[in-house]
């Protein structure tokens, strides 16, 4: 299941984004997302392992590895969603029942379906989109 990973990792992404070379901070970070720090640092560390951002040890802040134009949402999405898959199966329906000895292999296809939909809609998008967007809106209101 997603949850709320990929769209706080895309909200990570776009603050260091906006704010290119200021020292963000976890804390600072997780103020403008509304979560706890703990979880920033988590999922920067997801985003660094899958090579989308740069972090130092003790030193507040990251960095983007490559341009915006080339982080794709699928890239976030896998980064913080390694075993993938938005759906997960209830794991033991009753092999006795016909519908609880079929469920799995009669959804299953939809859900791949509706799946892959959903990764050649994010690999067709990239952070660039995002961040333009938040500008956008963001001078709207001001």
């Amino acid at each position: 299941m997603i949850a709320s990973r990929f769209a706080v990792a895309v909200h990570i992404l776009t603050l260091v984004a906006t704010f290119d070379n200021e020292q963000l901070t976890s804390e600072s970070m997780a103020e403008s997302i509304g979560v706890n720090p703990v979880v920033v640092r988590t999922l920067l560390g997801k985003l660094r392992k899958a090579g989308l951002v740069r972090t130092r040890r003790g030193v507040a802040g990251a960095e983007l590895v490559r341009p915006l134009e080339k982080i794709r949402l699928l890239d976030i999405y896998l980064a913080v969603n390694p075993e993938g898959g938005l759906f997960s199966f209830h794991a033991h329906p009753s092999p006795k029942c016909p519908v609880g000895a079929n469920i799995h292999a009669s959804l299953g296809r939809h859900l791949d379906r509706a799946e892959k939909a959903l990764a050649k809609s994010l690999a067709e998008s990239n952070l660039s989109e995002v961040t333009k967007e938040v500008r956008r809106q963001s001078k709207r209101k001001h």
